[in-house]
């Protein structure tokens, strides 16, 4: 078992460790979404990991639980069309640093899952971050369930691509939907199935 605690601890000493996770890189349609979150010192509960590795049921919960317990979260969100104009790692950075700039609190260090923001605050670049570090955890749960939120909204206004189910991702069933229907708005037109798409 992986001590998601081990740089929590690390940095004991400070009052506000702020962990930083993004969701939504491989879909291609809608937006990458970040989180960033500061928890009470030396904050532990029983099962919260990954957002990857927790059942729709347990994400809810661990939503609910850091919403109410976090001293700090924000939220940073870039859309398809930025995505489309940065490329999508940049997407994915600059919604992290979107997601800081938009805490109550100035974090005293900031924890990454391998992700370098260089933000003019200390910082720390974790491999497999989200596991190892319950902060970040945490962000990737608040994260994971914001976009998962947002399309189920989209999911209502295009039903025929059901990305309630699929959240965007390039499964068979979306692929035979763009094939059928054609491309939305919000779909990602850097990304390789949906430029065929428009060159075909």
């Amino acid at each position: 078992m992986l001590n998601n605690r081990e740089y929590e601890e690390k940095y004991s000493n400070l009052n506000y460790i702020c962990g930083v996770d993004e969701v939504g890189r491989g879909p291609l349609v809608g937006p990458v979404v970040a989180s960033a979150v500061i928890l009470p010192k030396n904050y532990f509960i029983e099962g919260l990991t990954d957002s990857k590795k927790l059942s729709k049921k347990k994400r809810d919960y661990f939503y609910e639980v850091i919403q109410k317990d976090a001293l700090a979260i924000g939220i940073g969100i870039v859309d398809n069309k930025k995505i489309d104009e940065i490329n999508i790692l940049e997407a994915s950075r600059l919604a992290m640093k979107k997601a800081i700039n938009n805490l109550s609190i100035k974090p005293d260090i900031i924890l990454t899952d391998a992700m370098r923001l260089d933000m003019g605050i200390p910082e720390e670049d974790i491999i497999k971050g989200d596991l190892k570090s319950i902060t970040i955890s945490a962000a990737s749960v608040i994260a994971k369930v914001t976009r998962d939120k947002m399309m189920e909204e989209l999911h209502e206004k295009y039903p025929m691509y059901n990305f309630i189910k699929n959240n965007g991702y390039p499964t068979k069933e979306h692929i035979e939907a763009i094939k059928k229907y054609g491309i939305i708005k919000e779909h990602r037109k850097s990304f390789r199935p949906i430029k065929d798409t428009i060159n075909n």
